[in-house]
């Protein structure tokens, strides 16, 4: 079984996951991953590359459709990134059977074109929260619809660490992720309580700024950026979690990996959290921001309700495991094996140029926040990757 593996990088949690997952493959199953842009950080194509994968940086359309003419299966590592869509919308494309594994849910901007769930021989999601976008669709569509986790816990469970705070956060120190009411809570809460946030933040940005008007600042303490997130969770009890209820992720490879290690987890009640953590049975799930103070406030005054969704919470998370997925994906690629190549044109969904790129992920109009935004995916990042083209002469404003 040759498997094809199209990814703009593998950088952060797209790297992360196949990291794990090519470690967990079959030796019947011969990955290449073809890079559309030079990598920045080699740390998780390295870790690829010695699970006997190989890692390639594309020269070209020309040798992406060569590669993909030579494969069994194509998988598409998608998510909004300019390059990814150039790939996509390349007449050079040949005849193949196509997967997409989306890293991003769809539910919210950035958004997937429904159409391409039938162009694709299969479309898989990274959160079963994603399946909501196929109702309405005919069965034969929905039935190429399917979720496989790329979020996994530690192997191992980790004694607590001594001396650390007992709630954490860990992930990204932004608004576009995290909650704008992420210090609120912590404000209104009855204990005095130092809650430790894990991960790089701007000292001029927003965030901060948050954190400095709080009437109980000392409360917060910026641990900046962790390479051993194993060690920094292990040094807290509860795992605050709250996200914007719009955000775009999708498998929360950090809440999963807080859980395996006995942290109880108190999140918000958006779809890929709920996807990952059932209320009153291995966390706590806020229906408004302002409901987490009191949740938190619970679990620090019984530590034993703590300790018993914290072991509920590892035991989920065994669910997560890179071995999981590794077993879905082979019976997925088995099934598409069976199927007959053919011709895409994904170009006459997503369009032919840059600016039909980034409308496509923006639901057919550009919204003032892309317009705006310095973030992936978004009118800055595509404009950068293509700078020179004439379609955005057609972008008013």
């Amino acid at each position: 079984m040759n498997i094809l593996h199209v990814t703009a990088h593998l950088g952060g949690g797209v790297g992360k996951a196949h990291a794990a997952l090519s470690a967990a493959m079959p030796s019947s199953v011969q990955q290449t991953y073809l890079l559309l842009e030079e990598p920045r950080d080699r740390r998780y194509a390295d870790a690829i590359a010695e699970s006997g994968a190989e890692v390639r940086f594309a020269r070209g359309m020309e040798d992406v459709a060569a590669q993909a003419a030579a494969a069994d299966i194509v998988q598409f590592e998608f998510w909004n990134h300019p390059c990814l869509y150039e790939c996509l919308a390349s007449d050079l494309l040949p005849p193949l059977r196509s997967v997409f594994w989306s890293h991003v849910s769809g539910l919210f901007r950035p958004v997937i074109d429904p159409r391409l769930f039938a162009a694709a021989h299969r479309f898989v999601f990274t959160t079963p929260a994603s399946l909501a976008l196929g109702e309405g669709l005919p069965d034969n569509v929905r039935a190429r619809l399917s979720a496989i986790g790329s979020g996994f816990g530690f192997a191992a469970g980790a004694e607590p660490t001594p001396g650390g705070a007992p709630i954490c956060y860990l992930g990204t120190v932004d608004f576009v992720k995290m909650h704008p009411g992420f210090f609120d809570a912590i404000d209104a809460m009855r204990h005095d309580v130092h809650v430790a946030v894990w991960g790089a933040a701007d000292p001029q940005g927003e965030v901060m700024a948050r954190a400095r008007a709080m009437r109980h600042p000392d409360r917060v303490v910026f641990m900046g950026q962790t390479d051993n997130p194993q060690a920094a969770l292990s040094a807290s009890r509860i795992f605050f979690y709250p996200l914007q209820p719009d955000h775009y992720g999708t498998a929360e490879n950090a809440l999963i990996e807080a859980m395996s290690l006995g942290l109880a987890p108190v999140v918000l009640a958006s779809p890929a959290e709920q996807a990952i953590v059932s209320h009153g049975e291995d966390g706590l799930v806020a229906a408004a921001i302002e409901d987490c103070a009191t949740l938190m406030d619970e679990l620090l005054g019984n530590p034993a309700r703590c300790d018993a969704l914290g072991c509920a919470a590892a035991q989920r998370a065994r669910d997560f495991s890179p071995e999981n997925s590794a077993d879905a994906f082979v019976r997925l690629w088995s099934e598409v094996l069976r199927e007959d190549k053919r011709k895409p044109d994904f170009a006459a969904i997503i369009g032919r140029t840059p600016l039909d790129w980034l409308r496509s992920t923006q639901g057919g109009s550009i919204t003032t926040p892309a317009i705006e935004s310095a973030a992936k995916g978004t009118l800055t990042h595509f404009r950068a990757a293509f700078p020179d083209h004439p379609c955005w002469n057609d972008l008013v404003g």
